[in-house]
């Protein structure tokens, strides 16, 4: 069964519900910026996303 066609089997509701998100998705995307250089930050993954507050052997915390 394909995607498509499990989606014929869900309610009204369901298939509006999945075309609204799709639109959001894609609206974000398309709204979707580069974050600008931090002067003096740490290089690497950003540290809120992967949850690394560590710099030079130092944990830092709020």
């Amino acid at each position: 069964m394909t995607e498509e066609a499990a989606r014929d089997d869900l309610p009204p509701a369901a298939q509006r519900a999945l075309a609204e998100a799709a639109e959001r998705r894609r609206l974000a995307e398309a709204e979707a910026k580069p974050l600008p250089t931090e002067l003096g930050g740490r290089d690497g993954p950003e540290p809120v996303r992967y949850g690394d507050w560590e710099k030079k052997g130092i944990a830092i915390d709020f």
